[in-house]
């Protein structure tokens, strides 16, 4: 697999570049006032990168080579070979999430509701600590006025801001489906099914693009009033690390088992 590609054409304008650690709160938390319900309802997403200059390509593109002639092959084999009871029900979107979820390179990339969540993707790698992180934030609420018509039918009856394979399946039950509803690439914001304690943790949702070929990031350069970046200095990783352990939002918790438990002590002993 191809190194984590490198961000390009990005109008810095939507950067937010902080300084300290409240700066940093006012920035994850800026616009999140609804008043049609006097709450804090915030309308966007969070995806945190370690490094501030990647891009939003996923997994199946870093394969290189002809990868969109391949993601059918791909999740065609993973349904054949996985153990019978690994999707709940026989819908494509829940095997697209299961496969994500288990690490099969698809066209879906994770994101989080939780920005704490997404500030720990952007700080877990302590190995990475000389390069800025970036939060990207996306309005998933706002995006649903750029799918199809017929998209926006199924979603606005289920009273919903994001798709579950459920809501997704009477309008469209195949990749190739959801491409050929709208010519101009669109991006839709699905919610997988609580597969395990980790996607419930981490208050899991996933983008997926009407394309293979699609980039997110490329998409959201052309629709700027979609999204912003919140830019965390390198010198501040140690001090957000600190107080996300703190607040107990750690592998430990994120990643329930051995696995997490180790790489959350192997961080917490290690000296700077």
């Amino acid at each position: 697999m191809e190194p984590l590609p490198k961000l390009k054409n990005m109008d810095l304008k939507n950067d937010i570049v902080v300084q300290t650690w409240e700066e940093l709160q006012s920035a994850l938390f800026q616009n999140s006032w609804d008043e049609r319900i006097n709450r804090f309802r915030s309308p966007f997403i969070y995806r945190g990168l370690w490094n501030k200059d990647y891009d939003l390509k996923t997994s199946l593109i870093r394969l290189g080579g002809a990868y969109e002639k391949l993601e059918h092959h791909l999740l065609r084999n993973f349904r054949k070979y996985a153990h019978e009871n690994a999707s709940p029900g026989n819908s494509i979107w829940n095997w697209l999430a299961v496969a994500q979820h288990h690490g099969l390179p698809t066209r879906l990339l994770d994101w989080t509701y939780s920005p704490y969540v997404a500030l720990h993707f952007a700080t877990a790698d302590f190995m990475n600590y000389d390069q800025d992180a970036a939060i990207w934030c996306v309005n998933y609420v706002k995006s649903n006025e750029f799918i199809p018509e017929p998209l926006r039918k199924a979603i606005k009856k289920e009273g919903s801001n994001v798709f579950t394979p459920e809501v997704l399946e009477p309008v469209c039950s195949s990749l190739q489906e959801l491409e050929a509803l709208q010519e101009d690439p669109y991006v839709l914001f699905l919610e997988p099914p609580s597969l395990d304690t980790r996607i419930v943790h981490q208050f899991a949702l996933f983008s997926m693009m009407s394309t293979p070929t699609a980039v997110l990031s490329d998409w959201l350069s052309d629709h700027p009033e979609l999204f912003f970046r919140i830019i965390i200095p390198s010198r501040l990783k140690w001090e957000v690390r600190d107080k996300l352990d703190q607040v107990n939002i750690t592998e430990r918790v994120l990643f329930p088992g051995l696995a997490g438990l180790s790489q959350w002590l192997r961080r917490h002993y290690t000296t700077t």
